[in-house]
Protein backbone atom coordinates (compact mmCIF):
# COMPACT_ATOMS: atom_id res chain seq x y z
CA UNK A 1 0.00 0.00 0.00
CA UNK A 2 1.52 3.55 -1.19
CA UNK A 3 0.45 6.68 1.13
CA UNK A 4 0.99 10.08 -0.17
CA UNK A 5 3.48 12.33 1.89
CA UNK A 6 1.49 15.86 1.69
CA UNK A 7 2.34 19.74 2.39
CA UNK A 8 0.50 19.77 6.06
CA UNK A 9 -1.11 23.68 6.74
CA UNK A 10 1.43 25.95 7.51
CA UNK A 11 -0.23 28.42 9.60
CA UNK A 12 -2.22 31.58 9.06
CA UNK A 13 -1.23 33.63 5.97
CA UNK A 14 1.28 31.07 5.39
CA UNK A 15 0.54 29.26 1.61
CA UNK A 16 3.62 28.29 0.65
CA UNK A 17 7.22 26.59 1.57
CA UNK A 18 10.61 25.69 0.45
CA UNK A 19 11.60 21.94 0.51
CA UNK A 20 14.32 22.94 2.58
CA UNK A 21 16.14 19.39 3.36
CA UNK A 22 15.68 15.68 2.92
CA UNK A 23 15.86 14.17 5.50
CA UNK A 24 15.31 10.55 3.98
CA UNK A 25 16.76 8.92 0.51
CA UNK A 26 14.38 6.75 -1.60
CA UNK A 27 15.18 3.45 -0.94
CA UNK A 28 15.03 4.72 3.49
CA UNK A 29 13.47 2.62 6.06
CA UNK A 30 11.33 4.89 8.29
CA UNK A 31 9.38 4.49 11.47
CA UNK A 32 6.09 5.69 12.33
CA UNK A 33 6.52 9.41 13.09
CA UNK A 34 9.85 9.95 11.88
CA UNK A 35 11.37 13.21 10.54
CA UNK A 36 10.87 12.96 6.55
CA UNK A 37 11.94 16.22 5.14
CA UNK A 38 12.25 19.98 6.50
CA UNK A 39 10.42 22.32 5.21
CA UNK A 40 10.67 26.47 4.93
CA UNK A 41 8.28 29.06 5.41
CA UNK A 42 8.45 32.85 5.87
CA UNK A 43 8.53 32.41 9.24
CA UNK A 44 10.17 28.71 10.84
CA UNK A 45 11.23 25.52 9.65
CA UNK A 46 9.35 22.66 10.34
CA UNK A 47 9.46 18.56 9.70
CA UNK A 48 7.10 17.07 8.21
CA UNK A 49 7.35 13.05 9.62
CA UNK A 50 6.05 9.74 8.44
CA UNK A 51 2.50 8.96 8.41
CA UNK A 52 3.38 5.02 8.86
CA UNK A 53 5.88 2.91 8.91
CA UNK A 54 7.57 1.61 5.62
CA UNK A 55 9.89 2.65 2.75
CA UNK A 56 10.64 5.75 1.41
CA UNK A 57 9.56 4.78 -2.66
CA UNK A 58 10.00 8.46 -4.63
CA UNK A 59 10.80 11.70 -3.38
CA UNK A 60 8.19 13.96 -5.80
CA UNK A 61 9.46 17.71 -4.47
CA UNK A 62 13.09 18.10 -4.44
CA UNK A 63 15.24 20.13 -2.16
CA UNK A 64 14.97 23.67 -3.38
CA UNK A 65 11.09 23.97 -4.60
CA UNK A 66 8.31 25.61 -3.71
CA UNK A 67 5.30 23.60 -2.63
CA UNK A 68 2.29 24.85 -1.44
CA UNK A 69 -0.53 23.73 1.40
CA UNK A 70 -1.31 19.98 0.15
CA UNK A 71 1.07 19.20 -2.56
CA UNK A 72 2.69 16.14 -2.96
CA UNK A 73 5.93 16.01 -1.90
CA UNK A 74 6.99 12.25 -1.96
CA UNK A 75 5.29 8.09 -1.76
CA UNK A 76 5.92 6.22 0.90
CA UNK A 77 5.10 2.10 0.68
CA UNK A 78 3.95 1.16 4.26
CA UNK A 79 5.26 -1.81 5.34
CA UNK A 80 8.85 -3.66 5.49
CA UNK A 81 11.85 -2.62 3.30
CA UNK A 82 11.11 -5.36 1.37
CA UNK A 83 8.16 -4.20 0.76
CA UNK A 84 9.29 -1.60 -2.24
CA UNK A 85 10.05 -2.59 -5.51
CA UNK A 86 14.03 -1.41 -5.63
CA UNK A 87 13.61 1.96 -6.60
CA UNK A 88 14.28 2.59 -9.54
CA UNK A 89 17.67 3.41 -8.49
CA UNK A 90 20.69 2.67 -9.74
CA UNK A 91 19.42 -0.85 -12.14
CA UNK A 92 22.78 -2.43 -11.83
CA UNK A 93 22.88 -2.77 -16.21
CA UNK A 94 24.34 -4.95 -17.76
CA UNK A 95 28.02 -3.63 -19.01
CA UNK A 96 26.72 -0.97 -21.33
CA UNK A 97 28.66 -0.93 -24.50
CA UNK A 98 31.00 1.35 -23.51
CA UNK A 99 30.48 4.52 -26.11
CA UNK A 100 33.30 5.20 -28.64
CA UNK A 101 35.60 8.22 -27.04
CA UNK A 102 33.95 11.00 -28.61
CA UNK A 103 35.66 12.65 -31.30
CA UNK A 104 37.83 15.59 -30.25
CA UNK A 105 36.07 18.56 -29.99
CA UNK A 106 37.02 20.55 -32.90
CA UNK A 107 38.62 23.78 -31.70
CA UNK A 108 36.14 25.92 -29.62
CA UNK A 109 34.99 29.06 -31.23
CA UNK A 110 36.59 31.41 -28.68
CA UNK A 111 35.95 34.89 -31.08
CA UNK A 112 31.80 33.70 -31.00
CA UNK A 113 31.98 33.36 -26.89
CA UNK A 114 31.53 35.51 -23.87
CA UNK A 115 33.98 38.55 -23.20
CA UNK A 116 34.38 37.02 -19.75
CA UNK A 117 35.52 33.68 -21.45
CA UNK A 118 37.87 35.24 -23.47
CA UNK A 119 39.26 37.50 -20.69
CA UNK A 120 39.55 34.64 -18.47
CA UNK A 121 41.70 32.66 -21.22
CA UNK A 122 44.13 35.59 -21.81
CA UNK A 123 44.53 35.49 -18.06
CA UNK A 124 45.20 31.78 -17.82
CA UNK A 125 47.46 32.18 -20.64
CA UNK A 126 45.49 29.36 -22.67
CA UNK A 127 45.91 28.29 -26.25
CA UNK A 128 42.45 28.91 -27.49
CA UNK A 129 43.13 26.06 -29.95
CA UNK A 130 43.37 23.83 -27.33
CA UNK A 131 39.99 24.16 -25.87
CA UNK A 132 36.75 22.16 -26.98
CA UNK A 133 34.10 24.48 -26.80
CA UNK A 134 30.71 22.99 -25.01
CA UNK A 135 28.82 26.00 -25.88
CA UNK A 136 26.28 25.92 -28.58
CA UNK A 137 28.03 26.80 -31.94
CA UNK A 138 31.06 25.71 -30.48
CA UNK A 139 31.68 28.31 -27.84
CA UNK A 140 33.54 28.21 -25.51
CA UNK A 141 32.23 28.72 -21.85
CA UNK A 142 34.29 30.50 -18.42
CA UNK A 143 33.40 26.51 -17.92
CA UNK A 144 35.79 25.02 -20.42
CA UNK A 145 38.35 27.66 -19.90
CA UNK A 146 38.60 27.22 -16.36
CA UNK A 147 38.56 23.30 -16.69
CA UNK A 148 41.36 23.52 -19.62
CA UNK A 149 45.08 23.11 -17.85
CA UNK A 150 47.66 26.10 -18.34
CA UNK A 151 49.76 26.07 -21.43
CA UNK A 152 53.33 25.33 -19.88
CA UNK A 153 54.47 27.81 -21.96
CA UNK A 154 51.84 30.31 -23.03
CA UNK A 155 53.10 31.70 -26.37
CA UNK A 156 53.12 35.79 -25.98
CA UNK A 157 50.55 35.90 -28.06
CA UNK A 158 48.93 39.28 -29.65
CA UNK A 159 46.12 40.71 -27.51
CA UNK A 160 42.89 39.10 -29.02
CA UNK A 161 40.75 42.27 -31.44
CA UNK A 162 37.73 41.78 -29.14
CA UNK A 163 37.14 45.11 -27.57
CA UNK A 164 38.03 45.29 -23.75
CA UNK A 165 35.29 45.13 -21.79
CA UNK A 166 34.98 47.58 -19.43
CA UNK A 167 32.44 47.10 -16.50
CA UNK A 168 29.96 49.66 -15.14
CA UNK A 169 27.39 49.35 -12.49
CA UNK A 170 24.35 48.23 -13.60
CA UNK A 171 25.37 46.22 -17.02
CA UNK A 172 23.72 43.55 -18.36
CA UNK A 173 26.01 40.48 -18.53
CA UNK A 174 29.15 38.89 -17.21
CA UNK A 175 30.66 39.97 -14.23
CA UNK A 176 34.36 40.57 -14.20
CA UNK A 177 34.95 38.46 -11.26
CA UNK A 178 32.21 36.40 -11.39
CA UNK A 179 34.83 33.12 -11.00
CA UNK A 180 35.79 34.63 -7.59
CA UNK A 181 32.26 34.75 -6.51
CA UNK A 182 29.69 32.24 -4.82
CA UNK A 183 25.77 32.64 -5.57
CA UNK A 184 23.71 31.32 -3.01
CA UNK A 185 19.82 31.56 -3.13
CA UNK A 186 18.50 33.29 0.28
CA UNK A 187 16.35 31.20 2.30
CA UNK A 188 12.90 31.57 2.72
CA UNK A 189 13.06 33.32 6.40
CA UNK A 190 16.18 35.05 5.04
CA UNK A 191 13.74 37.07 2.29
CA UNK A 192 10.98 36.90 4.21
CA UNK A 193 12.93 39.17 7.35
CA UNK A 194 14.02 40.96 4.61
CA UNK A 195 10.60 42.13 3.16
CA UNK A 196 9.70 43.04 6.93
CA UNK A 197 12.46 45.55 7.94
CA UNK A 198 11.59 47.07 4.21
CA UNK A 199 8.22 47.43 4.92
CA UNK A 200 8.65 48.86 8.64
CA UNK A 201 10.94 51.44 6.95
CA UNK A 202 8.51 52.35 4.26
CA UNK A 203 5.55 52.47 6.22
CA UNK A 204 6.88 53.86 9.69
CA UNK A 205 7.49 57.35 10.56
CA UNK A 206 10.52 55.56 12.65
CA UNK A 207 12.49 57.64 14.98
CA UNK A 208 15.31 56.69 17.59
CA UNK A 209 15.83 57.98 21.14
CA UNK A 210 18.48 56.62 23.37
CA UNK A 211 19.54 56.83 26.83
CA UNK A 212 22.17 55.27 29.49
CA UNK A 213 21.74 52.80 32.25
CA UNK A 214 23.83 52.50 34.95
CA UNK A 215 23.97 48.62 35.77
CA UNK A 216 25.56 48.53 39.30
CA UNK A 217 22.42 47.54 40.97
CA UNK A 218 21.42 44.66 38.45
CA UNK A 219 24.32 43.35 38.50
CA UNK A 220 25.11 43.24 42.29
CA UNK A 221 21.96 41.87 42.72
CA UNK A 222 21.96 38.92 40.40
CA UNK A 223 25.82 38.60 41.55
CA UNK A 224 24.30 38.08 45.32
CA UNK A 225 21.42 36.04 44.48
CA UNK A 226 22.13 34.14 40.60
CA UNK A 227 23.36 31.00 42.56
CA UNK A 228 20.78 30.88 44.56
CA UNK A 229 18.00 31.58 41.97
CA UNK A 230 19.32 29.08 39.95
CA UNK A 231 19.51 26.45 42.63
CA UNK A 232 15.79 27.10 43.54
CA UNK A 233 14.26 27.77 39.89
CA UNK A 234 16.38 25.60 37.82
CA UNK A 235 17.38 28.15 35.48
CA UNK A 236 19.96 30.67 35.36
CA UNK A 237 19.23 34.20 36.12
CA UNK A 238 20.08 36.74 33.55
CA UNK A 239 19.29 40.61 32.66
CA UNK A 240 16.99 40.10 30.22
CA UNK A 241 13.91 39.73 32.58
CA UNK A 242 15.12 42.89 34.71
CA UNK A 243 14.81 44.83 31.18
CA UNK A 244 11.37 42.55 30.31
CA UNK A 245 9.66 43.20 33.70
CA UNK A 246 11.07 46.79 33.57
CA UNK A 247 9.24 47.49 30.00
CA UNK A 248 6.07 45.64 30.91
CA UNK A 249 5.79 48.20 34.32
CA UNK A 250 6.79 50.83 31.17
CA UNK A 251 4.43 49.89 28.99
CA UNK A 252 1.25 50.03 31.69
CA UNK A 253 2.49 53.87 31.68
CA UNK A 254 2.83 54.57 28.32
CA UNK A 255 0.11 52.94 26.73
CA UNK A 256 0.71 54.07 23.40
CA UNK A 257 4.27 51.93 22.87
CA UNK A 258 2.17 49.13 23.02
CA UNK A 259 -0.41 50.16 20.95
CA UNK A 260 -0.45 49.83 17.03
CA UNK A 261 -2.06 51.53 14.04
CA UNK A 262 -4.70 49.88 12.01
CA UNK A 263 -5.96 51.82 9.27
CA UNK A 264 -7.41 55.25 10.71
CA UNK A 265 -7.79 53.57 14.43
CA UNK A 266 -5.31 53.45 17.40
CA UNK A 267 -5.47 49.79 18.76
CA UNK A 268 -4.56 49.63 22.30
CA UNK A 269 -3.21 46.41 23.77
CA UNK A 270 -4.17 46.02 27.16
CA UNK A 271 -2.43 42.78 27.39
CA UNK A 272 1.73 42.20 27.48
CA UNK A 273 3.35 39.78 24.85
CA UNK A 274 6.65 40.65 24.65
CA UNK A 275 8.97 39.56 21.56
CA UNK A 276 12.48 38.82 22.60
CA UNK A 277 14.81 38.23 19.76
CA UNK A 278 16.90 35.56 19.55
CA UNK A 279 19.49 34.68 16.74
CA UNK A 280 19.53 31.46 15.48
CA UNK A 281 22.01 29.78 12.45
CA UNK A 282 18.50 31.03 10.37
CA UNK A 283 18.30 34.34 11.28
CA UNK A 284 16.41 36.83 13.57
CA UNK A 285 13.56 35.37 15.20
CA UNK A 286 11.57 36.91 17.61
CA UNK A 287 9.73 33.93 19.88
CA UNK A 288 6.61 35.62 22.20
CA UNK A 289 6.74 35.36 25.90
CA UNK A 290 3.02 35.83 26.49
CA UNK A 291 0.91 37.62 29.21
CA UNK A 292 4.57 38.66 30.48
CA UNK A 293 3.09 40.82 33.04
CA UNK A 294 1.98 37.73 34.52
CA UNK A 295 5.09 36.12 35.32
CA UNK A 296 7.77 36.43 37.41
CA UNK A 297 11.48 36.62 37.16
CA UNK A 298 11.92 32.47 37.39
CA UNK A 299 9.02 32.50 34.44
CA UNK A 300 10.96 35.12 32.67
CA UNK A 301 13.76 33.31 32.03
CA UNK A 302 12.35 29.79 31.94
CA UNK A 303 10.46 31.22 29.02
CA UNK A 304 13.22 32.93 27.27
CA UNK A 305 15.71 29.73 28.02
CA UNK A 306 12.96 27.63 26.36
CA UNK A 307 12.27 29.58 23.26
CA UNK A 308 15.27 30.63 22.73
CA UNK A 309 16.97 26.81 22.36
CA UNK A 310 13.26 25.89 20.19
CA UNK A 311 14.93 29.18 17.86
CA UNK A 312 18.37 27.79 17.51
CA UNK A 313 16.66 24.04 17.08
CA UNK A 314 14.74 25.04 14.57
CA UNK A 315 11.61 23.77 16.71
CA UNK A 316 9.47 27.17 16.92
CA UNK A 317 6.25 26.94 15.87
CA UNK A 318 4.19 29.83 14.20
CA UNK A 319 1.97 30.62 17.50
CA UNK A 320 4.78 31.48 19.31
CA UNK A 321 5.95 33.90 16.54
CA UNK A 322 3.47 35.93 16.04
CA UNK A 323 1.09 38.49 17.95
CA UNK A 324 4.11 40.56 19.84
CA UNK A 325 2.62 44.06 20.68
CA UNK A 326 6.64 45.14 21.70
CA UNK A 327 10.16 43.83 21.05
CA UNK A 328 13.19 43.43 23.31
CA UNK A 329 16.22 43.03 21.07
CA UNK A 330 19.97 42.78 22.77
CA UNK A 331 22.44 43.53 20.14
CA UNK A 332 25.17 43.59 23.35
CA UNK A 333 25.31 39.88 23.42
CA UNK A 334 27.42 40.34 19.99
CA UNK A 335 28.80 43.30 21.01
CA UNK A 336 27.14 46.07 20.04
CA UNK A 337 27.89 49.80 21.45
CA UNK A 338 24.52 51.33 20.05
CA UNK A 339 22.52 50.51 16.84
CA UNK A 340 19.29 51.87 16.10
CA UNK A 341 16.73 48.61 16.03
CA UNK A 342 14.13 48.84 13.37
CA UNK A 343 10.42 48.02 15.00
CA UNK A 344 8.76 44.69 14.04
CA UNK A 345 5.84 45.44 12.41
CA UNK A 346 2.46 45.77 13.10
CA UNK A 347 4.44 47.10 17.14
CA UNK A 348 5.05 50.42 17.18
CA UNK A 349 7.99 50.14 19.44
CA UNK A 350 11.23 47.92 20.39
CA UNK A 351 13.94 48.53 23.11
CA UNK A 352 17.35 47.78 21.96
CA UNK A 353 19.82 46.65 24.55
CA UNK A 354 23.61 47.20 23.98
CA UNK A 355 26.88 46.39 25.51
CA UNK A 356 27.79 46.75 28.77
CA UNK A 357 30.91 49.19 29.32
CA UNK A 358 33.07 50.30 31.56
CA UNK A 359 32.81 54.05 31.73
CA UNK A 360 33.68 57.37 33.48
CA UNK A 361 30.44 59.15 34.49
CA UNK A 362 30.27 61.97 37.07
CA UNK A 363 28.43 60.73 40.35
CA UNK A 364 26.90 63.16 42.87
CA UNK A 365 29.93 65.71 41.60
CA UNK A 366 32.74 63.32 41.16
CA UNK A 367 34.54 60.83 38.14
CA UNK A 368 33.61 57.05 38.98
CA UNK A 369 33.76 54.05 36.86
CA UNK A 370 30.32 52.54 36.49
CA UNK A 371 29.50 49.47 34.40
CA UNK A 372 27.07 51.59 31.58
CA UNK A 373 24.73 50.09 29.06
CA UNK A 374 23.22 52.22 25.76
CA UNK A 375 19.99 51.88 25.58
CA UNK A 376 17.53 52.90 22.36
CA UNK A 377 13.72 53.09 21.60
CA UNK A 378 13.19 52.99 17.66
CA UNK A 379 9.51 53.81 18.05
CA UNK A 380 6.76 54.74 15.54
CA UNK A 381 6.12 58.91 15.44
CA UNK A 382 2.77 58.51 14.03
CA UNK A 383 1.70 57.02 16.74
CA UNK A 384 4.14 57.56 19.85
CA UNK A 385 4.73 61.39 20.46
CA UNK A 386 8.56 61.97 21.65
CA UNK A 387 7.49 63.06 24.95
CA UNK A 388 6.31 59.29 25.44
CA UNK A 389 9.16 57.89 23.89
CA UNK A 390 11.88 59.41 26.13
CA UNK A 391 9.21 59.40 29.05
CA UNK A 392 9.45 55.46 28.51
CA UNK A 393 12.81 55.11 27.97
CA UNK A 394 13.96 57.41 31.61
CA UNK A 395 11.38 54.91 33.34
CA UNK A 396 13.38 51.90 31.88
CA UNK A 397 16.55 53.57 32.99
CA UNK A 398 14.84 54.28 36.85
CA UNK A 399 13.50 50.76 37.17
CA UNK A 400 16.99 49.14 36.31
CA UNK A 401 19.45 51.45 38.10
CA UNK A 402 17.00 50.44 41.45
CA UNK A 403 15.71 47.13 40.82
CA UNK A 404 13.87 47.29 44.62
CA UNK A 405 11.21 49.61 42.20
CA UNK A 406 10.14 46.20 40.13
CA UNK A 407 9.41 44.57 43.20
CA UNK A 408 7.40 47.52 44.71
CA UNK A 409 5.92 48.22 41.53
CA UNK A 410 7.01 51.96 42.49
Amino acid sequence: MTIEIKVPTLGESVSEATVARWLKKVGDVVKMDEALVELETDKVTLEVNAPAAGTLAEIVAPEGENVVVNALLGVLTEGAAGAVAAPAAAPVAAPAPVAAPAPAAAPGNLAASGPAARKLADEKGVDASTIAGSGKDGRVTKGDVLAAPAAPAAKPAAPAPAPKMVWAAGTAGERPRAAQEERVRMTRLRQRIAERLKEAQNSAAMLTTFNEVDMSAAMALRAEYKDFFEKRHKVRLGFMSFFLKAAVQALKEIPAVNAEIDGTDVVYKNYYDIGVAVGTPQGLVVPVVRDADKLDFAGVEGTIAALGKKGRDGKLSMDELTGGTFTISNGGVYGSLMSTPIINPPQSAILGMHKTMDRAVVINGKIEVRPMMYLALSYDHRIIDGKEAVTFLVRIKELIEDPRRLLLDV
